[in-house]
Parts: C-alpha cells; structure tokens; sequence
C-alpha cells in the first residue's frame, strides 16, 4: 500500500553500465571534507576518461562530475540520440537536467534559460512533461545517495571501478539536480501554463457534506470535451501528483487527480478505504457533467489508487468506461492481512495517510522505530492486538482492522465481492510484478473477474517486478540480486496511456497487450502471450512431499509418482522468542545457496531439459496437529546447477480459513485434515537443465506476523502465556502440490 517516490527509478534511468572487472586507486578519509570528497572525486575521473571502453552515458557522467561541462555536450548527445533511435523517448527526456548543465554551464543563469527554451520547444506535451518529472528530482535525495555511497568506501585504497562509475554518476547527477532546482521552478511554470489549463483548487462535492479536492489539468489546443483520466489517491503530495495529472493532460485528456475525503483541501474524516468506493464514484459522476468532459471517464493508478479503481468500478457509474489498476491492493486480501494473518511489514503506513491532510513524511520515514517494533514486540511475547502499547502510540486503524479477522462484510464492502465481479463489464489492464508484494491481490481481482464473467475484457500484464517497479515508466535491472532480462524494460504510464486510447479512441491495443495473459518469462529474454492463465501454464505436474529418507544436502524427494505411506513431523515451541522460523519473503530473490533452516525441504530430481513455469502453483496438504489451529508457509524455489537459489512463488496462511477466507474452521487435535490453498505469487520462468524445483514446508512463527498459538481464541488475543505445549505438526506424503510446468517451447 505505501507509495514509493519515482526518483529512484528515475535515477536508475541514468545508471552506468557494465564496467572491467577491475579496482582503481582512491583515497579518502572518514569525515572527508567536502573539497577531499572532491578531489577523490577528480581524481577517479581522471583515472576512468583514460580508458576507451566507457560508453557515452559513463563519459558524460565522469566529465560533469569533474566540472568539465562544455566537454560533457557531445557525449550526452550521442546518449540521448542513441535513446531515441531505440524508440526511448522517456529515457531520453531523464537526461535533460544533464544537458542544461553541460550547455549552460553552472555560473550563467541567462545561459540556462536560453538552453531551456531552446529544449522545451523542440518537445510536444508529453516530452515536455517527462523532461518536467526529471527536472523535478529532490537534490537532497540524491545528495543522501552519493554521501552514503561514499561512505561506504571510507578508508579504502582501493574502489571496484563499477563503483567509481556510480561515484561519478551520482555526482553528476546530484550537480544538475542542484542547479535545475534553482532554476527551473518559474520556467517550468511559465511552460506549463503555455501549454496547458489548470486548475489546482477544484472542489468536488460528494454527498452528507462532505467535499473533495482535485487538481485539474486539459490541453490548452483542445477546442473539444474530452475524456478524463481520473486518479484517486490517498497519497495527497500535490507536487507528484501535479506531474501524474499534465501527463494525462499531456496525452490529451482531462487529467483530473482527486484527493480521498478528509485529505488536501477537503472536507470529512480520512478513513482509508472506507469511502473511497462512493466517494470516487461521486467523482465520476460530477466530472462527466462538467462542461470539459465528454462524459467519458477513465480511472488508473497504482496500489492504493488501484484499489480505488476497483472500488469505483463495484459501483458501475455508466461514465467509468475503464480502469487500469496496477499492483492493487483489496484491504483485508493483501494488507493488513493476507490469507488471514496479519502482519506488520508496513506497521507505520495508517500514520503515513491518515495524520493529517498531508502525508506524515516524518512519522514514516522513522525507519528503526518502525524496524524494530517487530522485534520488540514478538521478543515481549505480548498479544498481537498490543503491538501498538509495545510501540507506545495507539493504531486506531489496526485496531479497527484487527476486529475483523475474518474476510468479513466490513471488508467485502470495499471492492466487488463474489457475482459483483458479473456486472463490471467494462475493459481492465491489470499491471503487476512476480516480486510485487501485493501480487495476491491484483491477481485475486483478475481471477475473480474471469470466474464470475468468463467473458471480460480484462487483460494482464506481469514480469519481473516489484510494487514500485510495477508502477513505474523504467523498470530496475537488478532486483534482489537478479539481473531482470532486458526485454522486461517497459513504461507503464506510456502502456496506460496506450490503454485508454484503445478502449476510448479506437486505438490499437498496446503493442505489449495483444492477448489476455501477457507475461514477461525470466531466462528466456522475451514475453509471452496466451489466451487465459490455463493456456500460458500449458501443462501441470502433481508433486508429492515423500517422507523418504533425506538426501545428503538434507532433501526429502518431492516426486511425481505416489510415495510410500509416511509422514515427517515438526516440533514447534510457540513460547520460544530466540527462533524465528524459515523466511518466505523474496529477498534475496537470487541467493548464494540454499542454507539448512527450520523448514522440510523436499526437491525434484534434475530437469533432463529446460522447462517453463508459467502461472501459480496450488497444494492440498494432509496434515495432524495437536492443537486447533496454526499458521504455514508453502515456498517454492529454483535449484541451479552451480548452487544458487531462485525464489519463485510462496503461500502463507492461517490453516483454520484455509477453506474460507470469510469463516473460520478450527482443525480437531489429533486428526488428519486437509488443507487445500491456491492464493500463491503467480511466475513465469525458463529454468535450464539441470535445475531442480525445491519446496520448503514450515510453520509461520516470526516477528513480522501474527504469533498463531493454537487455542482456536482470536489470535490476536494470545500472548505467550497461551502457548502450552509445544506445536506438533505431522506432513503426510500424501500431500500433493501441482505446478503449472512444461517443457520449453523450441521457438522460445
């Protein structure tokens, strides 16, 4: 749910490439002072423009940092020239900070704004926007960047030179940002005004009195009524959202961003998620009578606002012609809770949104506070629902959240809920990532469409990406350790914007989104694309958890031909605060290896070929436990031939709604029962020969969740006073996994 700021993926934008393996001479003391921390600097620069392998992109970045600005014109051309022959216009509007300060140099303000006019009327709206976003970049962040870079080399001799590069570039970068931020402000504003209308004071009304704030933004050259593209958000930052709106201004629509109740200028109490629903659709419903709209309105936007999509979409205003949500949340599905169990991974976001008309920039961004309530509160082995006393603040959003355990009518009021699905029948481009966090929920909103409307114009598209990286014009290459294939690379505001000229201006669908399931499938450098989820995964395989003897690397089989009768079973102490059981998070997403944990480990033979892995896997597990209930976790990984580990997809989950989100089903001690679960991380992965598919198996028991101990009370409500004796938990083999694998494709 928590917004992420687009710098850092704007920053990536101008990220070096690959640099010799090698390490270049550096010296610099701990404390530096400014001018040491540059002459280090010069030096480095000096020593990397010897070398005749540096790409365009890395020269221009060596010779800013070093103050070399006339001599950095050249270069950055030949990088922005390079952009546009590849059809990047993005990319190469994120290099005009640079290039105003290598024409203009850092001294002559005439200069700059001349070098700024003569850029800005060479680009059209949307070019003009994009340059706008780059120009926009905090110095401050990106000053907190290079100091911690540069601490992390303090005292060496020596500095690898992929990170002398990012030195340089981080300089470089930092050196634009600081002078566009001097310069810019009223130049980009004399811009926006020529080319568009605004109106930043807008006022929506939205029934019992309550008022919402908008800002507003239309092509100045329109002399027609026109869509709007509408974003809803809680996240009220009028700065970023003024940019979201020109873009859609600038795609030639009425781009409209509106504040959820109780935030920006408006009226009644913030309530996160409650009201957004009826809230938006009254948004919707007085944006199509205004006299600048065609009464055609589009919704879009990610996490939050994608949730927001959706809760509009449940009220089907004949004015909303389509959403395009990405990695969207459905509260209670996802956060605070998933499966069941609450967690505490984003503890801090209620006081984020809901403090004040604005965001509580400083409250969230008290990251150890926030850090270690986790630890602190599992090591006090208090009740869950005391989480906020451990922290010494109240939460009245979680304890408000916390009286619904169940996925119940408080929550099912929020988005379309079951045969609600049946009358959204407008088109929907759900955007999300193998490695976005709330994946269970986008995912959760396209398979319900399908199920209760089989024929929905509902498409997907999905690939290497985390929550940010979902949302964002340029994907990071490297994630968690895993080098995302270069065919991933994809801006989704462009594919939004693609999107809405195809539902409302007859446009071709985007050239990314021919078919329904459009997946990005990692080793293989390419997408793909089928008709429904059953035809991308082409194939399944049933999985049983052997309880045969263990491997010498300590691998039970897992093995598509029925095992032996057996089980293999776990001892748990819940009252034991030092244990942390096996972590199911993605990250790393590539590790080393795979180490020994808590967890049965159970692992295929090796592939005779490569194979493809496209969809979500699912499980029904036959289990016996001495208690009446209990949280798991399902992980399922790769296993390379030289050692390493690739997450791929996981479940976690509460085994008494294992059945039934909305009804709990204690399980009977001593019995076996089956717990059958499908809400896993859909994936799409071409593993070599060689590999093998690892399983691990484990009780959930971590200062991050709920702390299950098995009374069959409301968890919430259990300390460690409540564990009694130690959790027993029998696997039997007849345990059965199914995952979506084929054979590679010859032509992939």
């Amino acid at each position: 749910m928590a917004r992420r700021s687009p710098i850092v993926g704007l920053l990536l934008a101008l990220a070096v490439g690959q640099a010799a393996a090698a390490d270049l001479p550096w010296s610099l003391p701990a404390n530096a002072s400014p001018a040491q921390v540059d002459d280090a600097l010069q030096a480095l620069g000096n020593t990397l423009l010897e070398s005749p392998a540096l790409t365009d992109a890395q020269r221009s970045h060596a010779l800013l940092a070093m103050g070399r600005t006339a001599d950095a014109q050249r270069p950055i051309q030949q990088t922005r020239t390079g952009l546009a022959s590849a059809g990047d216009t993005a990319a190469v509007q994120r290099w005009v900070p640079m290039l105003l300060l290598a024409t203009a140099g850092e001294q002559d303000a005439a200069a700059y704004t001349q070098a700024f006019h003569s850029t800005f009327t060479l680009l059209d709206d949307v070019a003009a926007v994009q340059a706008e976003t780059a120009l926009s970049v905090e110095p401050a962040t990106v000053r907190a960047q290079l100091e911690q870079a540069i601490a992390a080399q303090a005292d060496g001799a020596t500095v690898p030179d992929a990170v002398a590069l990012e030195l340089l570039r981080l300089r470089a970068v930092l050196r634009a940002q600081t002078l566009a931020a001097a310069r810019v402000p009223a130049l980009v504003a004399a811009e926006e005004q020529r080319r568009f209308i605004i109106d930043d004071s807008v006022r929506i009304p939205a029934g019992d009195g309550v008022v919402l704030s908008a800002q507003l933004a239309r092509p100045r050259t329109a002399s027609m009524p026109l869509p709007a593209a509408m974003l809803f958000t809680i996240y009220t930052d009028p700065a970023k959202n003024r940019l979201k709106m020109l873009l859609a201004a600038a795609h030639g629509y009425a781009g409209i961003v509106v504040d959820a109740r109780g935030k920006g200028q408006g009226t009644g109490t913030i309530a996160p998620y409650e009201h957004d629903g009826e809230d938006a659709n009254a948004a919707i419903d007085w944006i199509s009578h205004q006299p600048w709209n065609d009464g055609r309105v589009a919704m879009y936007g990610g996490s939050y606002e994608g949730f927001t999509a959706w809760a509009a979409a449940r009220h089907h205003h004949p004015a909303l012609k389509t959403i395009v949500p990405y990695v969207a949340a459905i509260p209670g599905q996802g956060l605070p809770m998933e499966n069941n169990v609450f967690l505490s991974a984003n503890y801090g976001w209620a006081f984020y949104v809901a403090n004040g008309p604005m965001l509580d920039d400083a409250t969230y961004g008290q990251g150890e506070r926030w850090s270690q309530l986790g630890p602190r509160w599992y090591s006090s082995g208090r009740p869950y629902r005391q989480i906020d006393q451990v922290d010494g603040t109240p939460n009245p959003w979680l304890q408000r959240w916390l009286a619904h355990p169940s996925y119940d009518a408080y929550w099912q009021a929020m988005v379309p809920y079951g045969d609600q699905f049946n009358d959204i029948r407008i088109p929907v481009l759900t955007i999300t990532g193998y490695y976005d966090d709330g994946q269970i929920s986008a995912l959760q909103y396209f398979k319900e469409h399908l199920r209760h409307r089989p024929d929905a114009d509902h498409a997907l598209l999905i690939g290497p990406y985390d929550h940010r990286g979902a949302q964002s014009a340029l994907k990071a290459m490297q994630l968690r350790g895993y080098a995302v294939d270069p065919a991933a690379q994809f801006d989704t505001p462009a594919v939004t914007f693609q999107w809405l000229d195809h539902v409302l201006r007859g446009a071709p669908r985007p050239a990314l989104v021919p078919d329904q399931i459009n997946f990005q499938l990692m080793g293989a450098d390419r997408w793909g694309h089928a008709a429904t989820l059953e035809a991308a995964a082409g194939d399944h395989r049933r999985y049983h958890l052997s309880a045969g003897l263990a491997s010498a690397e300590g691998y039970h089989p897992l093995q598509e031909q029925r095992p032996a009768a057996g089980q293999l079973g776990q001892t748990v102490d819940m009252a034991d605060r030092n244990e942390t059981r096996h972590g199911y998070y993605p990250f790393p997403i590539i590790a080393a290896q795979d180490e020994r944990d808590t967890a049965l480990s159970f692992v295929t033979a090796p592939f005779a070929g490569p194979m493809d892995l496209v969809g979500t896997f699912s499980g029904d597990l036959k289990v016996r436990i001495n208690k009446r209930d209990f949280d798991f976790t399902v992980t399922l990984y790769e296993l390379q031939t030289d050692g390493r580990r690739m997450q791929l997809s996981y479940y976690m989950g509460r085994a008494s709604h294992v059945r039934d989100p909305a009804t709990r089903q204690l399980l009977q001690p001593g019995q076996w029962t089956h717990l059958p679960f499908d809400r896993t991380r859909m994936v799409a992965r071409r593993m070599a020969t060689g590999s093998r598919l690892l399983v691990k198996v484990d009780v959930l028991k971590d200062a991050m969740h709920q702390v299950n101990h098995g009374t069959g009370r409301e968890v919430s409500d259990e300390s460690i006073v409540d564990a009694g004796e130690p959790l027993r938990v029998d696997w039997h083999s007849d345990s059965v996994l199914t995952i979506p694998l084929q054979p590679a494709t010859p032509d992939g």
